[in-house]
Formats: C-alpha cells, structure tokens, sequence
C-alpha cells in the first residue's frame, strides 16, 4: 500500500479539561485558558471567553416600523445598527431583561414580549447566550440610560429590514439573527 487515506469527517466528542487557569477577570468579561483532550489523544488549550447571557430584543410599532439603534461599537471601530440588546444581571430573567433594556435604550415598554429563540453567538471561543424577543403593542416607558452607552434610535420600515441586512448596514450578528427570526413570526400574521 502506498498511503494511506483519512475519513473526511472524523465523529464528534467531549473534550475533558485537563487544566483551567483565568488569566483575565474584568467587569464584563473573563477569559478562560482550558487544557483539553481531543479525542485523538493530543492535549490542546482552547482560549474561551466567558460572557454574561444576553437579549436582543425587536420592537415592532402598530404602523409596522422597527425600533434600531444606532451606536459606536469601539471593538470595530464603527457605528452599528442594531436591534435594542444588553445583558442580563445576576439573577435577572431573559423577560424582565428585555422589558429593562428596551426602557433603557429605546424609551418604551411592551404590552406584548414574545420569545423567539436563544442562539449563542460564538460558540467556538465564547460562552455567550442570546435570548430573542419580539416586543409589540410598545407603550413610553423611560428608564436612564446607562452611563456608557449613547444611542440613537433609528425607526426603519420592516419591509425595509431584509434589504439593509443584504446590503451590511445591518450586520450585527445577533440583530441580524434576531431580526430574521421576528421576521418569520411576523410573515405569519
């Protein structure tokens, strides 16, 4: 025999964690170093990034109109457009996280909060849960702001929505993922 020949995909496993240590605790974040086995036997560390679960929430107005907000992301050095989000606090239920942020950022409750999914963004390095929300029948409620964010809300047409995800002025991952899966609620009504 002249070689010999791998499977194209090879089956899933756990990887057991050998080792743990935290090089970096910050105020939101902390990252995790992890010794694991693979299942071929050879030891790696994967870098993982632990991140408070979090919503994101689409607010949708009786005129059909989606309330975005526009903000300066320092990580891609941009302004994004996205769906009204932010973490949960110690012991904070995705519901009542989402009814807090959208008084924070956009000025508004909702009669009605529907769950649409819980996605994780980045599953590869990072420990982060997305909770989904779709917010209708939204009344003014207003709760400050936190002290770091400085937010603009941007009212877009939902027939609009699919166009500015295509052509990237949407491109929030977890806006983007929420938007469609609102979007596939409301198709249906």
């Amino acid at each position: 025999m002249v070689g010999t020949t791998e499977p194209l995909t090879r089956a899933a496993a756990e990887e057991p964690t050998l080792a743990s240590a935290t090089p970096y605790q910050g105020d939101l974040i902390k990252v995790r170093l992890d010794t694991v086995s693979l299942p071929n036997g050879k030891e790696i560390t994967r870098e993982i990034v632990e991140h408070p679960s979090s919503v994101c929430i689409v607010p949708v107005e009786a005129d059909g109109n989606v309330l975005l907000v526009r903000q300066y992301r320092k990580a891609v050095e941009s302004f994004l457009l996205e769906a009204p989000a932010g973490k949960m606090e110690s012991g904070e239920d995705p519901h009542a996280t989402a009814l807090r942020e959208l008084q924070e950022e956009i000025g508004h409750t909702a009669g009605q909060l529907e769950p649409l999914g819980s996605f994780y963004v980045a599953p590869g390095w990072c420990s982060q849960m997305i909770h989904a929300y779709l917010a209708r029948d939204l009344l003014s409620a207003r709760l400050d702001a936190d002290e770091d964010e400085f937010i603009e809300v941007v009212r877009t047409p939902l027939a609009d929505v699919m166009a500015l995800i295509a052509d990237g002025t949407i491109r929030d991952a977890k806006s983007v993922a929420s938007l469609l899966l609102a979007m596939r609620v409301l198709g249906d009504n």
